[in-house]
């Protein structure tokens, strides 16, 4: 057993005293955490549009067909 595990062994008792089972919730890291996500996809969603934006979607026109030179029957 190494000491990180004998430390853990230790501290469990602990834990089970002090938490409610039947209540768990993320707490004030919990949103702080969605928060910050949550404000890095807007300004990934904010850069995307500012971006598509400045796209330039014409398209070149196709050019003309090559003809192809008129073939004379031999009779």
């Amino acid at each position: 057993m190494s000491a990180t595990q004998a430390a853990l062994t230790q501290l469990l008792p602990l834990a089970g005293d002090t938490f409610d089972k039947n209540k768990v919730t993320p707490g004030i890291l919990g949103f702080i955490v969605f928060a910050v996500l949550a404000l890095g996809v807007w300004a990934l969603m904010k850069s995307m549009n500012r971006h598509m934006g400045r796209v330039d979607f014409e398209e070149a026109p196709e050019p003309a067909p090559a003809t192809a030179p008129a073939v004379k029957p031999t009779a």
